[in-house]
């Protein structure tokens, strides 16, 4: 009989482990699934590393704080809602190096306070006291160590005097790991988004660069035209008697040329200004529009003629208005360049936009009649630094499809027949 109880005991202690094990893959999971998912935003990963740390930890709160050049600053908190938001109102935000947590961390090695009205040495400072007035009983601090160096510390906390395993402070240590890791992923990860956009924003002021002509055209139509219907007003008042009606008519005309010729002057600076990349609900057909007005008199000065083809009732797209307008400044001008050389054949620009219902967002062609790509260019065409351009820098394409990509959609390339070529890219709807 004994040993039935002693098999069914280790049978227990078996299912329990297994499960135990099997909780800790699936929290293992949901942290790397949250660092995959969400390489610019830490926030989500350390609400997901915070809830399996308390969960498996038997914590009723956790929280995370990050180092800072003069302390710690706590960034994330999950667990008992009532804890939390006592936490959150008596518990500091922000503690500096030299106190109770700021001491702790400096050890480089998991602090266990099995209970927090038992203080021992000079452990009893105010943020010791705020914990114990915010309801815990029993703690754990473990840091974050990145190259040996303190990035910040997780601390679990209990209503109840009850102390961690040494289970628990292992398992907290993992989980303190993983932050760390995610620290350095999104840290990578902003250095690279910060000089992709410093070279996309290079590639933007390029690009508005070689239209300045255009441009300055763009611009000086609607001022001329608003000095000769001022020229035209001045001679009005002057009749005898002074024809009113036809001074309001021409200042209203003043009017428009004015907002004319400001509207130019936006959609350049929208272009040529460095600000950060923003997600929004983008009326593609518009946001479009604006480039094809800024590139039309480079399209009239090489003899191209521009037709659009949008479909109707299209959604939004989610995405950086800038970035989409600078993908499709790219093509356009590319096209038109393309056609520069035509010689007498026919120069057609035709920029199409339609929904793609079966994948939940919209497809932009923009196709040119130039002379084609040929099966080498057309395979190495957004590799960077490659340019079919006596003066290209190769980086254009290349630029445009990590825009694209990362928005979540498709850039690419095909040749038509009898010549010409086709680039199309897809967006996700908002």
């Amino acid at each position: 009989m004994n040993e039935s109880i002693h098999g069914e005991t280790t049978a227990y202690d078996l299912q329990d482990r297994v499960t135990e094990l099997i909780e800790q893959q699936t929290a293992i999971s949901e942290v790397l699934r949250a660092i995959a998912s969400s390489p610019h935003d830490l926030q989500p990963i350390f609400d997901a590393i915070l809830d399996s740390a308390t969960r498996l930890c038997r914590a009723d709160l956790g929280s995370l704080r990050l180092s800072e050049e003069s302390g710690l600053r706590r960034v994330a908190v999950r667990g008992d809602p009532l804890l939390v938001s006592q936490a959150l109102s008596l518990v500091p935000v922000f503690v500096e190096k030299g106190s109770f947590l700021g001491r702790l961390a400096t050890s480089r090695l998991p602090t266990h306070i099995p209970d927090f009205t038992a203080p021992e040495g000079d452990h009893r400072d105010d943020h010791w006291i705020a914990a114990t007035n915010a309801g815990f009983r029993t703690g754990l601090i473990v840091p974050l160590l990145k190259d040996s160096e303190i990035a910040g510390i997780i601390t679990l906390g209990r209503k109840r005097v009850q102390p961690f395993t040494d289970k628990q402070i292992s398992l907290c240590k993992d989980f303190a790991v993983q932050a760390a890791i995610a620290l350095e992923i999104t840290r990578r990860e902003r250095q690279y988004r910060e000089a992709q956009m410093a070279l996309a924003h290079a590639n933007r002021v390029t690009t508005m660069g070689q239209l300045t002509a255009s441009i300055t055209h763009e611009v000086n139509q609607p001022i001329t035209a608003a000095i000769t219907y001022a020229l035209a007003a001045r001679r009005w008042l002057s009749a005898e008697p002074p024809n009113f009606r036809e001074v309001d008519d021409t200042l209203s005309l003043i009017v428009k040329e004015g907002r004319r010729a400001g509207e130019v002057v936006e959609r350049v600076r929208a272009l040529v200004k460095r600000v950060p990349a923003r997600k929004d609900a983008v009326a593609i057909n518009d946001a479009i529009l604006e480039v094809i007005a800024l590139t039309r008199t480079e399209a009239a000065n090489n003899s191209v003629s521009v037709r659009t083809q949008f479909a109707e009732d299209l959604p939004r797209v989610q995405g950086d208005r800038v970035q989409l307008q600078q993908v499709m400044l790219n093509l356009i001008v590319n096209a038109i360049q393309a056609m520069s050389c035509n010689g007498e054949g026919a120069r057609e620009l035709v920029i199409s936009v339609d929904a793609i219902p079966s994948v939940g967002g919209v497809r932009v062609g923009v196709r040119d009649t130039g002379p084609g790509l040929s099966p080498e260019s057309l395979s190495r065409l957004f590799e960077p630094f490659y340019t079919t351009k006596p003066d290209g820098m190769g980086m254009g394409l290349s630029i445009c499809r990590s825009i694209i990509e990362a928005h979540g959609g498709r850039l690419w390339a095909t040749g038509c027949e009898p010549r010409g070529a086709l680039f199309q890219f897809t967006i996700p709807a908002d």
